[in-house]
């Protein structure tokens, strides 16, 4: 444990710079609302004790709320016209809102119009991981709340269907290189996910619809198994777990999957597709290396929290997650 909270701490301070530059520090509640990370914890503890697979949706939320606008709450924000970004396609399956608003409600009563949504859904999403047995970081805090929301903006998403040079073309928009693309990906250890988001690679690889076309990369048994439970492409229901027998708990088996070519998404395979990603893959697959993994996903997490970041008199500090106060 003591190796595990060196080495994160290592690579926290390689990215302090960045998050010095954008106003962003773990202190900056520190005398506004000290209690901020009790308050959003306690309310954490109680939710994953009772709905434990709530996890993975709370980690997927904060990761589409930087990839459009920047880690700016505006994935949080509803529209009368249903044209904001949670109303988009890529986020029709995100679950969780209802929960952060009660986390917001928590925080109001202990620090009334002092805590931004965005630092609030970091740090659920931080919990959420430390609290099924993965890593545990500092949040550097300071963000605003943004007041627009476009639901075609979330084209910035890296979809599940997205080859490498997609993906790396993505994460260069946010400063996320290819060691942040395949750490961040192995959040795909815990959670679940719509047939629909990977039934084209067992029904409709090359456009044929035809129970012949598959993805000739997915691992035959496992491709059988994911049949099995998405028996057609208009399965809109179904969930499958992204690593199967541990989806709740934060751990290597990802890589392990992946590197047997039983990654479920497409973009999940594209990591063998590339010498570096391929090799960081084929690295932490055997499991030896998890302080390290441990370390390496805090601070991409932490770099990603600071994209395209609204500080100081930027943005608005909302009252309410899900509406803007004016």
């Amino acid at each position: 444990m003591a190796s595990r909270v060196v080495m994160v701490a290592v690579l926290v301070a390689a990215v302090a710079a960045t998050c010095a530059r954008a106003q962003l520090h773990e202190k900056f509640y520190g005398e506004s609302c000290p209690s901020v990370e009790d308050v959003v914890r306690k309310e954490m503890v109680r939710a994953l004790s009772l709905a434990p697979s709530l996890a993975g949706p709370l980690l997927r939320m904060h990761f589409h709320d930087c990839f459009v606008r920047g880690c700016d709450g505006s994935v949080l924000l509803d529209s009368a016209n249903k044209t904001a970004e949670k109303d988009a396609k890529p986020n029709q399956t995100l679950r969780g809102f209802d929960f952060v608003e009660k986390v917001k409600a928590a925080v109001e009563k202990a620090c009334p119009d002092t805590v931004s949504c965005a630092d609030i859904l970091a740090l659920m999403a931080r919990d959420a991981v430390w609290l099924s047995k993965g890593p545990f970081w500092e949040v550097p805090l300071g963000r605003r709340d943004g007041s627009v929301s476009i639901s075609n903006e979330t084209n910035q998403l890296p979809p599940p269907t997205a080859n490498f040079t997609v993906l790396t073309q993505l994460f260069a928009a946010k400063n996320l290189d290819s060691k942040d693309l395949v750490v961040l990906s192995a959040g795909h250890t815990i959670g679940t996910s719509h047939c629909f988001s990977f039934s084209d690679r067992l029904y409709n690889f090359t456009g044929r619809v035809n129970p012949t076309d598959i993805d000739p990369t997915l691992e035959p048994q496992y491709m059988e198994k994911l049949r099995n439970k998405c028996t057609s492409l208009n399965d809109n229901t179904t969930l499958v777990e992204m690593d199967p027998g541990s989806f709740r708990t934060f751990d290597l088996a990802y890589f392990k999957n992946v590197v047997k070519r039983r990654g479920l998404f497409h973009s999940d395979g594209a990591l063998l597709t590339n010498a570096f990603t391929r090799a960081y893959v084929e690295r932490h697959a055997g499991g030896g290396y998890k302080d390290e993994f441990f370390a390496d996903f805090a601070a991409s997490m932490i770099k990603m929290g600071n994209a395209d970041v609204l500080t100081g008199s930027q943005g608005e500090i909302r009252k309410k997650c899900n509406v803007p106060n004016h």
